[in-house]
Formats: structure tokens, C-alpha cells, sequence
């Protein structure tokens, strides 16, 4: 009998996993440790929804990658069974290497770390578990792979991944802003000259994709509060790592160890749960600016925000670091660490890189800025940018 599973997703329904190896590798206690690291990092602290993990996101991207592939193979375009299970996997697997609280953490417990670099190291070990039947996974993943738009569906400016985490995020957190129309997207996908390309007709929908990424980032991945939640929570790591602060295993070996001797085991047996323990432990720290930054994230007494359109005048950066600085004794050096600045951005579209290109009835291809009347034009070619600056109160 053939194997076939389904998941009940609050998203999208039912997701089917109808394949025994993918079905074995999301068993494996390296993928399951996605439950316990959170999507949004500290985003619940200002929509209280946003509370799903890393693995929910992982298996909806799973399911938009089997549609998507779904959908191309009904257009003709030739992609075996291997690799259609080649990149499930390698969509399954794409963020296995994120640490605790994904983004907020990534390069301070495990420094100048990108995050794909883990996902490539394990999923390399797995490849092995698996006696390398993940070794066309791994070919996609990194780009590799002869059939460019395989890695495109992956990762891209119109990737299944991003496709995901809007349509989950916004669900989660209640932003309609940022739904779009993923089911309409992939009916919309096709295959020329190798490359991932929309048809004409779905035009529409990718400029309101596009505009609902850039809608989210400033209405939620940057929003302001989320901002010096996660920006404290830095801090935090950053502190104890200063200090030595004392805490237990696994989470002590990147406080209190060169990064370069913590093992690959050591990586998957941590999440945002040592994390928390760390923080609630770390309240009563006798060093001020530890436990002040835990209290405030357990607490949700947050540091105060600001954005400014240009660079933060310097006389209220003194200002703010003068009344902290009264009001709670701070010396100079400890003061740097609860009184700053620094700048945020974002951008809606990437012309330097890859592009989204359009194929027209006629067989010609535009880049989706260079549509006539589009709404992704030059205009938003730069980032947006914002700074900000954060202080006690």
C-alpha cells in the first residue's frame, strides 16, 4: 500500500505527506526540534497570535512546493518523481538550521553564523542518516542542480518559502495587509529557458505580493515594539556573554565557550526554551543590566521606541542617557547598553539580484518593473530605511 499521511493545518487544511523518506525525515528529532523555536521570535509580545514555530512554516512551505510542482508538471514541464521528492525535501529542510528565536538570535549566541550555514551541515549529516538518498536535495539547495528553477522555488524573490510565511504570519498575527493571493501565484507559475517565470495574467497578484511584504515589514517584523523586544533580547546574550553570566547546559556552551568549540550536537539540543529559563534565572543577576533587560522581556516592560526619517539628533540621545542615567545610577559603560540607536530597513524589491520575470502571451519576458504601469517601477528600487532610537523611561 502506498504510504500516505495527512496534517491538519490551520492554514491550508490538510497537508499530505504521501512519501515514506519525507515522511522519516520529519520524524527525525532534528527537524522535530522546529517545534520549539519560534517563527516570530518576540512578535507575540505585540500580536499575542503569533505564537507558531519554525516547523509549522517549515511543512507550508512543503505544502506550496508540492502545488507548485503539481501545477508545472499539468503544464508540461518535465520534472521527475526524484526530483519533485528532491525538492520537497530540500524546502522541508531550508530553515533546520535556525537557532533559538530564528532572526532575533542569529549571529549573537552563534556569532557571524548564518543560519543556512546549520541547515546545510545538517542537512548534510541527515544525507549521511539516510544513506544519501538527500544528496538531490542538497544539489537544489545549494544551487547546483541543472534545473535553475527547482532552487528558484526555493529561494527566490517569488519563492515558496516567502510565499509561506506571509500568507502564516499575517494569519497568526491578524494583519490582513499581509495576505496575498499564494493559491492564484502558483496557478500562475511556469517554466522558460530553464527559469521560474508568471504569466501574464498573474501580475496583479505578485504586485500585491510584493506590496504585502512591504506592508508587513513595517507593520510587523519592524514594528516598533517588536523591535526593542528583539533588540533587547540581543542585548540579553550579548550581556551574558560579556559578563560570564551562569546558566545550564546547552545554552552555557555558547555563552561561555568559543563558538567554534560548540558542536553540531550542541546546536540541535537548543531552543527558545534553554533561552527563557536563561532570562527567568537571569532576573535576579546582581549585574544591573542583565537583569534589567530579563525583567523588562519577562515582564513586558519594554524599552521605549522611537523612529526618525534621519539620523537621531545627538542632543536627545544625550538627553535620554542624562534622565537614565539619574533615575537609575547607571554608570557610563552601562548606560550604552540600554540607551541606543541604530537603523532599520527594508526592501520590496531587489533589482540587482534576482528578478520576477513576466511571460507575455507573445513569448516576450519583462521584469515585473519594467510592466507598463506597474506598480513595482524604480520608485521603490532603494531601501527604505528608518532610525530609531531605544531608552529606559
Amino acid at each position: 500500500m502506498r504510504f500516505h499521511k495527512i496534517i491538519n493545518d490551520p492554514v491550508y487544511g490538510f497537508i499530505t505527506i504521501d512519501d515514506e523518506l519525507i515522511n522519516q525525515i520529519i520524524a527525525h528529532p532534528y527537524y522535530q526540534r522546529l517545534r520549539r523555536i519560534n517563527q516570530m521570535a518576540m512578535a507575540h509580545l505585540v500580536y499575542p497570535g503569533a505564537v507558531h514555530s519554525r516547523l509549522h512554516h517549515s511543512l507550508g512551505a512543503y505544502h506550496l512546493m508540492r502545488s507548485a510542482l503539481q501545477e508545472l508538471v499539468s503544464k508540461g514541464i518535465d520534472i521527475t518523481l526524484e526530483e519533485q521528492q528532491a525538492s520537497k525535501i530540500a524546502i522541508l529542510l531550508h530553515d533546520i538550521g535556525h537557532g533559538p528565536f530564528s532572526h532575533a538570535l542569529e549571529h549573537v549566541l552563534a556569532e557571524n553564523i548564518h543560519h543556512e550555514e546549520y541547515s546545510l551541515l545538517l542537512m548534510k549529516e541527515l544525507n549521511k542518516i539516510f544513506d544519501g538518498r538527500l544528496q538531490m536535495a542538497l544539489d537544489i539547495f545549494t544551487n547546483v542542480y541543472p534545473k535553475k528553477f527547482l532552487h528558484q522555488l526555493i529561494s527566490g524573490q517569488l519563492d515558496v518559502d516567502r510565499m509561506d510565511y506571509l500568507t502564516r504570519d499575517s494569519f497568526f498575527t491578524g494583519v490582513n495587509e499581509g495576505s496575498i493571493a499564494y493559491d492564484r501565484i502558483i496557478k500562475m507559475l511556469t517554466v522558460q529557458n530553464g527559469e521560474l517565470m508568471v504569466e501574464e495574467k498573474g501580475i496583479y497578484s505578485i504586485e500585491k505580493f510584493l506590496t504585502a511584504r512591504r506592508l508587513m515589514y513595517w507593520q510587523v517584523y519592524l514594528h516598533k515594539t517588536v523591535l526593542s523586544a528583539e533588540q533587547m533580547l540581543k542585548r540579553i546574550i550579548k550581556r551574558a556573554k560579556f559578563i560570564n553570566a551562569p546558566c545550564q547546559e546547552p545554552l552555557n556552551s555558547f555563552i561561555n565557550k568559543p563558538i567554534e568549540n560548540v558542536s553540531l550536537q550542541q546546536f540541535c539540543s537548543i531552543d527558545d526554551f534553554d533561552v527563557m529559563m536563561a532570562i527567568k534565572q537571569w532576573c535576579s543577576n546582581e549585574d544591573l543590566v542583565l537583569s534589567t533587560l530579563c525583567k523588562g522581556i519577562i515582564d513586558r516592560q519594554l524599552l521605549k521606541v522611537k523612529y526618525y526619517p534621519e539620523l537621531v539628533p545627538e542632543e536627545i540621545v544625550q538627553e535620554k542617557m542624562l534622565l537614565a542615567q539619574k533615575k537609575y545610577n547607571l554608570s557610563d559603560e552601562d548606560l550604552q547598553w540600554l540607551v541606543f540607536t541604530g537603523e532599520a530597513s527594508s526592501r520590496t524589491y531587489n533589482f540587482e539580484n534576482e528578478q520576477i520575470h513576466i511571460l507575455f502571451k507573445d513569448g516576450s519576458i519583462k521584469d515585473i518593473a519594467a510592466v507598463d504601469n506597474a506598480l513595482i517601477n524604480e520608485n521603490l528600487k532603494g531601501k527604505v530605511k528608518k532610525y530609531y532610537i531605544c531608552y529606559l523611561v
